[in-house]
């Protein structure tokens, strides 16, 4: 009787250790979407002439699938940061460089999801939303389908009012020079990132000085999140 004990004991204690250096299981899952104003699948010759001279402001959303953050469940609903920096945005000497944000938060979300969505933000775009100009909140649409996303790069992205956001796929025509890559990476963690063509990129709100219109560049990015 004595052995048993014993050996369930330290059973158990193993158990729990391997647990810990297991890691905290997921607890936030879901589709994301970035455009940038500049190419982000491109070749050395075009990224160098654009540069310093365009890129400095992004769109990131965040669609949640499941799970919650900060102990508040989060699951179903949708946010965008738009985000403009000081200079090209993914270029890695210049990195991490400080941000401003406007943050457009699903109209959907009481006001405890609000505050674990801005949390949540500012954890994924980390120095990009350093300064929050504006906090705004609105019908948020997002169309994606997790399962083909990375297969035909489709996606479409609405915050009324405020952000559109609409892409396809790469195709033959969109490789001009023919040495393209993933250039600058995404600008927060994801999985499975695919580069796709912007068909619009669009912002027509305040707080950042800005209009962020852009259109017909291989300058957006599809993927999941999972943490």
């Amino acid at each position: 009787m004595r052995f048993n004990i014993l050996v369930g004991g330290f059973c158990a204690v193993v158990a729990a250790a391997a647990s810990a250096f297991a890691g905290p299981a997921a607890s936030i899952s879901g589709d994301y979407v970035e455009v940038r104003s500049c190419d982000v699948y491109t070749g050395p010759c075009f990224a160098n002439g654009e540069m310093n001279l365009a890129g400095s402001e992004a769109i990131l959303t965040w669609s949640v699938r499941q799970g919650g953050w900060d102990g508040v469940p989060l699951a179903g609903l949708k946010m965008v940061a738009i985000v403009k920096a000081e200079n090209t945005l993914g270029n890695v000497t210049q990195q991490p460089q400080a941000g401003h944000a406007v943050l457009v938060i699903d109209s959907k979300a009481d006001s405890r999801q609000r505050d674990a969505l801005v949390k949540f933000a500012r954890h994924m775009a980390g120095s990009l939303v350093t300064e929050v100009a504006k906090i705004e909140q609105a019908p948020i649409e997002v169309q994606m389908n997790p399962s083909t996303c990375h297969e035909n790069g489709c996606s479409l992205v609405r915050a009324e009012g405020l952000v559109e956001v609409q892409t396809r796929c790469l195709g033959d025509k969109d490789h001009v020079c023919g040495n393209e890559e993933r250039y600058y990476p995404p600008l927060t963690k994801i999985d499975l990132a695919r580069p796709a063509y912007t068909e619009a990129g669009l912002f027509q709100g305040d707080g950042l000085g800005i209009t962020f219109d852009e259109a017909g560049r291989r300058s957006a990015y599809l993927g999941t999140f999972e943490l």
